[in-house]
């Protein structure tokens, strides 16, 4: 099947990489500066097991999505419904949409907007884009969808690229899981401009990261859903798996751009306070990241 993955970032490069890499047709849309690259010489794939120039089709029109029957949306929360309406007029009648983005509510988003069944993703891969057309691999690249018409062929599909695609039947509950290790992580990295390995070892982050945990679990059961009973320990593990990772988050703070922390702890912070939850922790990493984006603003509008 034709995939394109609209938002060809780190997310999105990694996975429009290894289905074009196993012979797949695959087109990445992103943004011009690394369009222009992988036009040049392909999409550079440094993994921990190769380093390649994949070549893969790449375009900066949405409408290159038309004929698609996968598409991948990797587009930061932010921009998800302008993604939206980026994709209404070129989706194939019977596409298979996927969500592959950080936050909990963005397929539901998406499928409100375009008025069809987009599913949820939920994505466990450490890659950044290390510069136009580069993106560098540091660790897992999992994939966890749930059961619906066209499931099995997803998960063919990502086999025959070697990217392992599970079927849960409680995708809300991985979901909220993925969120909570998002909401351990990201915004701590973001403050500090450190990989989750370092972070871990700092003098109280531990208990900072079980606060977070503990305030995420009292929402997410407010909120009626079961998140998995190990969470603790696959947000200890991360840690591990993931030890030089940067956060994303991290990465948008650097440089100067808005990050989806509104979408993360932010989230969980909104949920909280209809359910009438205190979430200091949560709501202090948020704070401190949207101060540390207000701060670039003010810098640049000095410059």
């Amino acid at each position: 099947m034709k995939t394109t993955v609209l938002g060809a970032g780190a997310v999105g490069c990694f996975y429009g990489g290894m289905l074009a890499r196993s012979g797949r047709e695959v087109v990445l849309i992103g943004r011009a500066v690394h369009i222009e690259a992988i036009h040049c010489g392909g999409l550079r794939m440094q993994t921990q097991s190769f380093d390649e120039q994949v070549l893969v089709s790449a375009n900066i029109d949405p409408a290159a999505v038309a004929g698609s029957k996968l598409v991948l949306c990797c587009v930061k929360s932010n921009d998800t419904l302008q993604a939206a309406k980026d994709l209404a007029p070129h989706l194939e009648p019977d596409a298979i949409v996927l969500s592959l983005q950080n936050g909990y509510d963005n397929a539901e988003r998406l499928q409100k907007s375009l008025c069809r069944p987009v599913y949820p993703a939920v994505v466990y891969v450490a890659t950044e884009m290390a510069g136009p057309g580069h993106l560098r691999h540091h660790g897992r690249g999992e994939l966890v969808i749930g059961q619906f018409s066209g499931s099995s062929e997803v998960v063919a599909e990502f086999a025959l690229a070697g990217v392992p695609v599970s079927i849960s039947d409680n995708v809300a509950g991985q979901l909220w899981a993925k969120l909570i290790i998002n909401c351990a992580y990201n915004g701590l990295s973001a403050i500090t401009q450190m990989p989750y390995g370092q972070i871990v070892v700092g003098d109280g982050m531990r208990e900072v990261i079980d606060d977070v945990v503990i305030e995420c679990l009292e929402v997410a059961k407010a909120d009626g859903v079961n998140v998995q009973n190990d969470i603790r320990s696959a947000v200890a593990g991360i840690a591990q798996s993931m030890a030089t990772q940067i956060s994303s988050t991290a990465h948008d703070v650097a440089r100067g751009r808005i990050s989806e922390i509104d979408y993360i702890n932010g989230y969980v912070v909104r949920r909280a306070t209809i359910h009438g939850i205190r979430t200091p922790t949560n709501r202090a990493i948020l704070a401190l990241v949207k101060l540390l984006e207000q701060r670039n603003a003010e810098s640049k509008s000095l410059i």
